[in-house]
């Protein structure tokens, strides 16, 4: 049995490496600052995966794989995208490996065996499908581009944390070529809605979208759209980004297109993504001292079945209950699992399902059998109905789409408990220290201010809301003017 989590209270950091090992999401593996994303945790990505892959080709997208591998001429094409991310680039210099005959057993790299070309594992992949464009990309008759690669991408981080930041990570990554300007600016928007939507409707996470300072913009956008959510620590996470690239990747890699009127111009482009991150931000947002909670849409298997018996004949007559259960349930499409497993004890079970987060838990026991009735538990509000058989498909389909709803509220009241207004410096120091969230502030739109005010407080710019309202002010920081609030916060 798992070991009592420490209390988000008591040490919000060390309470969510726990819930990611004992709640058997993940593990750090024998590699450096990369993880072993376990099956369950794996089972989570594959929900987010599958409903966004949907969502993705009804807005008339395709998959396409890249090469993991970019050469470094290739990377270095698009200057501000290649000055971004160079300190995090892990590089491929040799291809061969050879007997080490001075530590016998041992392997060394074979000097012989240098690569002509120094070769970058992908952080993103831009310039490699931006190189692959050129050759796709002849005529305005081949635009619209709709690109989506679901891959993995190494980020050499420092710091890893598991999920939130790792130095491999799995995401996915829109690549889509335009022939105007607002057909680019109209997909960035659209791929910043659609994950604000998956997010909030799936994730039951609330998120704020807007657009990121010139100084957080993704290397090598023009605009950089995103969503933000807050976590119950009252730091901020940014949960997705789309990028309006503008034309600087048609330009570094010269891919041009016959218009219909019949001139040459350059391609625009956008980009955009999320990760394995989101499961961070999911652990962050809904769960608790007990361990993780799950909404009901992203839950590998939203009931389980706990048997409770003494004997073979009792084991035999609950799992026939049981079995006919499962089976009415399934029938809805309701993903259930029936623990039937003998070597462990139903309070060992009751345990590993709550540290798990699975919204439902029916138990069923000798005295339910002769009531005709169950015993079902829901994980989030963790109370406790009895429920006659009969009634069993109709309760868990109205308490799985209640627990929907209620968790996202729940989180949306929590964020919006938690966005103040301040007017003064000292106002905003105090926020930032004492309660945290979203400070919202006027700022005079200065990167100067912005570095100072990040310098001061370790407080950044989230973003500049979408639905950011004008609003003559004063800098919180500088006192010059500015027409609107933006929100700043601590952030993972």
């Amino acid at each position: 049995m798992a070991n009592k989590l420490t209390s988000r209270d008591q040490d919000y950091s060390k309470w969510y490496n726990e819930i990611v090992v004992q709640a058997d999401l993940a593990e750090n593996s024998a590699v450096r600052g990369c993880m072993v994303i376990k099956p369950y945790g794996y089972a989570i990505w594959e929900k987010m995966q599958a409903e966004l892959d949907k969502m993705f080709k009804a807005t008339g997208h395709e998959n396409a794989y890249f090469p993991l591998f970019v050469p470094k001429s290739l990377f270095e094409a698009e200057e501000k995208n290649a000055e971004g991310f160079a300190k995090e680039c892990a590089v491929v210099t040799h291809y061969r490996l050879k007997n080490d005959e001075e530590n016998p057993g041992k392997l060394k790299v074979d000097p012989s065996a240098k690569l002509e070309e120094e070769l970058i594992v992908r952080p993103t992949s831009e310039a490699v499908i931006w190189n692959t464009y050129k050759t796709w990309i002849q005529s305005y008759r081949d635009l619209p581009i709709l690109i989506n690669q679901w891959a993995n991408v190494v980020r050499w981080e420092m710091r890893t944390r598991l999920f939130l930041r790792t130095a491999e990570f799995l995401w996915q990554e829109g690549h889509t070529a335009h022939a105007t300007k607002q057909e680019a600016l109209e997909e960035a928007k659209l791929m910043n809605q659609v994950y604000a939507d998956f997010v909030e409707n799936f994730m039951a996470i609330p998120v704020i979208q807007g657009t990121k300072t010139a100084s957080e913009r993704f290397a090598g956008a023009e605009e950089t759209y995103c969503i933000e959510a807050l976590m119950q620590d009252g730091k901020a996470l940014q949960a997705g980004t789309s990028h309006f690239l503008g034309q600087n990747f048609a330009k570094a890699f010269d891919v041009k297109f016959a218009t219909d009127q019949g001139s040459l111009d350059y391609v625009w482009a956008t980009s955009w993504g999320v990760s394995t991150r989101l499961i961070g931000a999911l652990i962050m947002t809904h769960s608790d001292d007990n361990g993780l909670v799950l909404p009901s849409n992203l839950a590998p298997y939203q009931v389980v079945i706990v048997p409770i018996y003494k004997g073979e004949e009792q084991q035999k007559e609950i799992a026939q209950v049981a079995e006919k259960i499962k089976a009415s349930l399934e029938e809805k499409n309701i993903r259930v699992k029936f623990d039937n497993r003998d070597k462990f004890k139903p309070g060992f079970k009751f345990n590993e399902y709550e540290l798990k987060g699975v919204p439902l838990r029916i138990a069923i026991g000798p005295k339910d059998l002769e009531k005709n009735s169950v015993e079902i538990a829901r994980r989030d509000t963790l109370s406790k109905n009895i429920v006659s058989q009969e009634e069993v498909l109709n309760y868990v389909e109205n308490q799985l789409e209640e627990m929907q709803h209620a968790l996202f509220d729940k989180a949306k009241r929590f964020r919006e408990e938690n966005i103040i207004e301040v007017e003064t410096f000292d106002d905003f120091k105090k926020a930032i220290k004492e309660k945290g969230g979203f400070v919202s502030a006027h700022w005079d739109g200065t990167d100067a201010t912005e570095e100072a005010i990040k310098k001061a407080t370790k407080a950044t710019i989230r973003c500049i809301p979408l639905d950011a309202k004008k609003e003559s002010g004063k800098c919180v920081f500088s006192g010059k003017p500015s027409t609107m609030r933006v929100l700043f916060a601590k952030a993972y």
